[in-house]
């Protein structure tokens, strides 16, 4: 599953401070391979550089 520009996410990633929170999809950028990176925005920060498989959407209704 891709994911676009504002939408929410939940962030699967055991070495990082926002693992397991809820964010919002702030830039996507094609890497040469053809996959796509994930700049998620959270509360507290943000993480640059989410693939795609450590991501998954967000429940809606998680605010």
């Amino acid at each position: 599953m891709s994911f676009e520009e504002d939408d929410r996410v939940v962030l699967s990633d055991k070495h990082s401070e926002f693992d397991g929170e809820v964010g919002t999809v702030a830039q996507v950028v094609e890497t040469m391979f053809g996959d796509a990176n994930y700049t998620v925005e959270f509360e507290d920060g943000q993480e640059q550089g989410v693939p795609e498989d450590n991501l998954e959407a967000a429940p809606e209704d998680e605010e």
